[in-house]
């Protein structure tokens, strides 16, 4: 089951990939966007993309439990 740690392994690489790509995004925004609704309408969009991360980083490690558990 090596198969399934090396994806999972990859899935949750991706997933903490996306998170830190959306932390720079904020603290970009942070900087630039003096706006209080613009800022709140960028921080709703990247909710959305910070949970679908933190999902990404939940499956990717429950795979390689199942991998080494197999």
């Amino acid at each position: 089951m090596d198969f399934l740690i090396l994806l999972g392994t990859i899935v949750t690489l991706i997933g903490l990939c996306i998170l830190i790509w959306c932390i720079l995004r904020v603290n970009k925004a942070r900087k630039n966007i003096t706006d209080d609704a613009e800022m709140r309408d960028k921080l709703k969009n990247m909710a959305a993309v910070n949970m679908l991360a933190l999902f990404l980083s939940f499956i990717g490690l429950m795979i390689v439990i199942f991998g080494i558990i197999l």
